[in-house]
């Protein structure tokens, strides 16, 4: 199959609420990576909610579930390697999400996400749903 994903936030988020669609796509799945921007994101949505400690608990097992990765030297040179393209384009994403974007480029993964703006990154590779 060859399916190896990294998370976006909302392929996080509709796994967390046990969406159907995506939770078969990542049962499919060879492999699932989460960048660490993701988990921040998610925390940052938990402490944002009506029921903190309740959420905090679920982002807490969703992080210790899949692989974390990490940001370093080579997701900083992808990182700034895409904000130049963007920026030749004259387009703009979330920084975040070029982070997460660095990271997919760094380790060869597929993006998993909704986010249409991750298609204006050049020979990025991403999975919608």
């Amino acid at each position: 199959m060859n399916d190896v994903y990294l998370l976006d936030t909302n392929a996080a988020v509709k796994l967390l609420n046990s969406d159907p669609v995506v939770t078969k796509l990542i049962g499919e799945a060879d492999e699932i990576y989460v960048p660490i921007i993701v988990v921040g994101e998610l925390y940052y949505g938990a402490e944002h909610s009506g029921r903190v400690a309740e959420n905090l608990k679920k982002v807490d097992e969703f992080a210790v579930r899949y692989d974390v990765l990490f940001c370093d030297l080579q997701s900083a040179r992808e990182y700034g390697r895409i904000m130049q393209q963007l920026r030749i384009k004259g387009r703009t994403i979330r920084q975040n999400d070029v982070w997460i974007a660095a990271i997919a480029m760094q380790h060869s993964l597929t993006v998993l996400s909704q986010d249409a703006h991750f298609n204006d990154v050049d020979g990025l590779a991403v999975q919608g749903w």
